[in-house]
């Protein structure tokens, strides 16, 4: 008897599987389709994108080459042509290659491109402040030291990615303005921070030697 019920069950069971089968195959195939097609888009956008990098990184090596042969014009024309279409990460590397280009002949039109890259929310924060630091340095023998301030005050702050740099151009355009407590200020900051190049740290030593001697009292 056991085995009559046995059977009776598997019977059962067998129909009921049939009857759902019958009634949900189509969305079961259809949600199989659907997962095949949707990996199968996930690996084709991967392999578009894994190519859209490898072209965009040898055109940007190209275009490095044609800067350092100081072919500017076509260094400049091919970092901006990748700045508006390569991929993020050498979008962003291009746009800074290509305000380096246009330094060489226009100083003012790269702080503004720099000055563009600063303000862009899109980009990393480190890669604006990188931006705010070259625009520095393209106007330290043209703008006034509180001007300078003011554009990288933040950037020389402890911790910060590019604070030696930052330092530096502060201590410079303080000597320039004869603010003799700024530029020790700046200085100093270079001398106590335990991670300051060694060649930035004999440069600032060198500037320091420069600054009238600390009055006793």
């Amino acid at each position: 008897m056991s085995e009559l019920f046995d059977e009776v069950d598997e019977d059962v069971r067998r129909d009921q599987l049939k009857k759902l089968w019958d009634r949900y195959s189509i969305y079961i195939v259809a949600g199989a389709l659907l997962i095949v097609v949707a990996v199968g888009g996930w690996r084709g956008y991967q392999y578009l994108e894994a190519q859209k990098a490898a072209e965009a990184g040898a055109a940007f090596d190209a275009a490095v080459e044609l800067s350092e042969q100081n072919k500017h014009a076509e260094a400049e024309a091919a970092f901006s042509k990748l700045a508006a279409s390569a991929p993020s990460g050498y979008r962003m590397l291009a746009r800074l290659r290509a305000a380096a280009e246009v330094a060489s002949r226009d100083p003012q039109a790269a702080v503004k491109m720099y000055d563009d890259i600063a303000a862009d929310r899109s980009i990393g924060a480190t890669e604006q402040d990188l931006a705010r630091i070259r625009a520095a340095g393209l106007l330290l023998e043209s703008a006034d030291y509180p001007s300078l301030l003011v554009r990288i005050e933040a950037s020389a702050a402890p911790g910060a990615t590019f604070r030696h740099t930052a330092r530096e151009l502060l201590a410079l355009s303080a000597w320039r303005a004869n603010d003799v407590a700024a530029a020790r200020r700046w200085l100093d900051l270079i001398a106590n921070d335990g991670e300051t190049p060694p060649s930035l740290r004999s440069r600032a030593e060198a500037l320091q030697a420069l600054l009238p001697p600390v009055a006793k009292s």
